[in-house]
């Protein structure tokens, strides 16, 4: 049996969870968050738990346990206290501004490099080289994070663009190391 499927979903008193069939519903202070699960996996509310469950004994079934099990707990928590991705800007004139709610990076480039986050994100500048990407849906905050952090990846050589907090961005040396 998995380890992480078995475990059963704790849903905190601010949030409220509802079941219909394989699709599981999630409200709290952050939003609202629906999963629709596939039919080798059963859901069932016992008290103040969501007991996730798998039909049969199929390998396809057992794949999808704990998966199944991580994406109703993860919209549980991000509608009771949400996620966050923190970057970090590095390298000389490159910078963050928010104009209204997007986000307007000048990156060394001829032009500046807009991102309009979609609905239920929201973007946070700090100084002006941190980004907060802050949300309730895991998945989407961390497609936008990483979107960002394409716009100009940390390049190996002097470490410029931008990367992940406490990201380790392998350093090479340059043609003087050669020798």
């Amino acid at each position: 049996m998995s380890r992480i499927g078995k475990a059963p979903v704790e849903i905190p008193n601010k949030v409220n969870v509802e079941v219909q069939g394989n699709t599981v519903k999630a409200s709290g202070p952050l939003g609202n968050l629906e999963v629709k699960l596939r039919p080798e996996i059963k859901v069932e509310k016992q008290d103040n738990k969501l007991i996730v469950s798998r039909v049969n004994d199929e390998r396809k079934s057992r794949a999808l346990h704990g998966l199944s099990r991580t994406l109703v707990s993860n919209m549980v928590n991000g509608v009771s206290s949400g996620f966050q991705k923190r970057l970090e800007i590095q390298g000389v004139g490159y910078r963050a501004t928010l104009d209204g709610r997007n986000l307007n990076l000048a990156l060394g480039y001829s032009h500046p490099v807009r991102i309009e986050p979609p609905a239920g994100i929201e973007i946070k500048v700090e100084g002006n080289n941190k980004i907060v990407v802050v949300g309730a849906d895991k998945q989407l905050v961390g497609d936008i994070a990483a979107l960002i952090r394409s716009k100009r990846p940390p390049e190996v050589y002097k470490g410029k663009g931008i990367r992940y907090e406490g990201e380790y961005v392998r350093r090479k040396a340059g043609k003087a190391g050669k020798k």
